[in-house]
């Protein structure tokens, strides 16, 4: 061979090797592209195992009658940067614009940024911590920021969601309220949260499978199921009347320096529950919502259940209202025991009606016992028809069943009779009396406590509650009607004992009670002081009771003096200060806040809300907002029923 053709040869066998080299580095360019720069975790995630992940379905909402939020879920976002995913030209390429994006949002600066991504890249760290806690709309700006906006696994961006519960009212009916956890794989359901979990507000968890590919990512690679969002409550509760009750109650029992206070606020003709407080004193001296008394705690009535013991006695026609009663000196013996009347010395000859005014103990023992003392049966068994030893039936899980004996129960003694006519021997919950009160402000109809008004979705009404009898008449007409006008007779009768609580301005009516406890033991003895009735006394709305246990005995200790004034702060501020509403606050809500997804929500009339409503409702919505000012709120920047889309940023301005 000539050496010309071997100088050929060797020149195109060279040829064909750099072109199959050349080949094979393209190959080996396009594989590692393949699997590593664009998902060679994916790769390996072919030898993790599959697992099941729940799709955590959104939490309805719990609001007010009037439309204020009293529980939301509200998202949060923990975030962090893995350095080393993306190759070295992209993160060189876009490093400088990230640090700079950071700065601009996050604390720290530019340069401080820069340092940090940089050092963690070189030292292989693949986790940095950005932020946590980010609101809905902070963490859509920083998922838009250079690198970030790439996917997970080519930019290196880790971002985690965690829903928090809300409950922008603070302490105010905060137990009512309630909460709904899981702890250790046990269910804590807790008032409304807790009533209404399941059926409502829960939704339905999805289901996914997907590989685990890293710490903190996984891959979804098929959704067994989609979640259903939870249904939104609608409570009875009304914010305006909710808001007075609380202070009321709140000043009531930091003045008298009580134990605890409890004031209920029931609408009379439906049941429905607008205000429920409850406070508890505390070590540090502040007082607390941290147990539902209304409704989980029996207490001795005293002489609030003078009203019952007055209906009884009416219908089984043991005596009337003109019957006369005289205890010498103020003390009534049974069995050797006395019953004294609070008035040193007592009131003489008095009649049934007076003696409900001035709340004579002596005059209502007498009757009972004479009236039924050969058929003690007789009294409770008038007692069991009005229901009163049966639960309401409320849908607030917890509810603690009263005790009213029946004649040889343990603890029944010939002393039964007279001590239960004015509120001893028998134990009701304050949602129980207040019941028994509404039922007479309402003619008769015992209706049970409602605490839901309507359920909502996707800012439709979908259920509306209605009004539930428990018993049509706990009396006669006629027995009814001559409550109410007693009631009211101690309310505006010179010598009524709530005689000092009358207005002009305001009519209302019902019955003061002061009963003892601890009263076996003198250096224990303390009390409880209460009142209940309705108010506007000729065309009553609303029933309420308050009730307040253990007062300072150096000061006042008589439900005229340390209840009665609560109730009548609350009736002056709901009927001079709060506008009635119904069907209309359902409206607002529809028209206002809409359904759950942002492309259908418009903006709400922020004007006269306070901050943390404010804060609680626009967390959850994708809008930049700023708030000036401390109060409440009197501008927004944009008109309400403004599209959400169609808003940058919202200006805010309290006074």
């Amino acid at each position: 061979m000539k050496a010309s053709e071997r100088n050929i040869n060797s020149r195109l066998l060279l040829f064909m090797a750099v072109l199959i080299l050349s080949g094979l580095a393209i190959v080996y360019k396009l594989v590692r592209f393949q699997f590593v720069e664009t998902g060679e975790l994916e790769r390996t995630a072919n030898f993790t195992p599959v697992k099941t992940q729940p799709i955590k379905a959104r939490r309805g909402r719990v609001f007010t009658q009037d439309g204020a939020l009293l529980a939301v879920s509200v998202s949060h976002y923990n975030m962090s940067f893995d350095p080393l995913v993306a190759n070295e030209e992209l993160f060189n390429r876009h490093k400088y614009a990230l640090a700079d994006s950071l700065s601009k949002i996050l604390s720290s600066n530019k340069g401080h940024w820069l340092a940090k991504i940089e050092a963690a890249r070189k030292n292989g760290n693949q986790h940095i911590p950005i932020a946590q806690n980010l609101t809905h709309a902070q963490f859509k700006r920083v998922k838009n920021f250079p690198l970030f906006n790439l996917e997970r696994l080519a930019g290196g961006f880790i971002w985690k969601r965690e829903t928090h519960r809300v409950y922008p009212f603070g302490q105010m009916a905060r137990r009512l309220i309630g909460r709904y956890e899981i702890r250790e794989n046990e269910e804590y359901m807790l008032g409304m949260e807790g009533a209404f979990h399941h059926d409502i507000l829960a939704g339905k968890d999805g289901s996914q499978k997907v590989h685990s590919l890293q710490t903190n990512i996984t891959k979804t690679i098929e959704v067994i199921s989609n979640s259903t969002d939870g249904l939104d409550l609608i409570s009875t509760i009304n914010s305006n009347i909710q808001d007075a009750t609380h202070q009321a109650l709140l000043n009531a029992v930091e003045i008298h320096q009580a134990e605890r206070g409890v004031a209920i606020v029931m609408e009379v003709k439906t049941g429905a529950i607008r205000a429920m407080s409850n406070l508890n004193l505390q070590k540090d001296g502040q007082y607390k919502e941290d147990f539902n008394y209304a409704i989980n705690s029996r207490y001795e009535p005293g002489s609030t259940f003078k009203l019952i013991s007055l209906l009884a006695a009416l219908e089984d026609r043991i005596a009337d209202t003109s019957n006369v009663f005289h205890a010498p000196y103020g003390k009534y013996t049974i069995y050797g025991k006395h019953v004294n009347d609070s008035k040193p010395g007592g009131y003489g000859p008095i009649s049934l009606a007076k003696a409900f005014a001035v709340s004579s103990n002596t005059a209502f023992a007498e009757m009972i016992h004479q009236g039924y003392k050969k058929r003690p049966e007789q009294f409770v068994n008038r007692l069991y028809s009005m229901q009163m030893n049966q639960k309401l039936g409320i849908d607030i899980k917890g509810e603690t069943k009263p005790i009213v004996r029946y004649p040889g129960d343990a603890g029944w003694s010939g002393l039964s009779l007279p001590w239960m006519s004015f509120g001893y021997e028998i134990q009701l919950t304050p949602l129980q009396m207040l019941s028994y009160y509404n039922a007479v402000a309402n003619d008769g109809e015992l209706v049970r406590p409602l605490f839901a008004e309507a359920i909502q979705k996707a800012g439709k009404i979908v259920k509306s509650f209605e009004k539930e009898v428990i018993h049509p008449s706990i009396a006669s007409k006629k027995s009814i009607r001559i409550a109410q006008q007693l009631l009211r007779d101690v309310v505006e009768k010179s010598y009524g004992t709530a005689n000092k609580l009358s207005d002009s301005q305001l009519t209302f009516a019902g019955k003061t009670g002061t009963s003892q406890i601890n009263y076996s033991v003198d250096d224990e003895l303390n009390y409880v002081s209460s009142f209940a009735g309705y108010f506007p006394a000729e065309n009553p709305k609303y029933s309420c009771i308050v009730v307040i246990d253990k007062p300072d005995k150096s000061r006042q200790i008589y439900g005229a003096d340390v209840a009665g004034p609560v109730f009548k702060s609350i009736a002056q501020n709901v009927l001079t200060e709060t506008p009635y509403i119904s069907e209309i606050s359902i409206a607002q809500i529809q028209n206002v806040l809409g359904p759950t997804g942002n492309d259908q929500l418009r903006l709400p009339n922020f004007i006269g809300m306070h901050k943390s409503d404010v804060r609680a409702l626009m967390n959850n919505l994708d809008i930049e907002f700023n708030i000036q000012g401390e109060g409440i709120v009197t501008q927004q920047s944009e008109k309400a029923g403004t599209p959400i889309t169609q808003i940058d940023n919202l200006q805010l301005i309290m006074s």
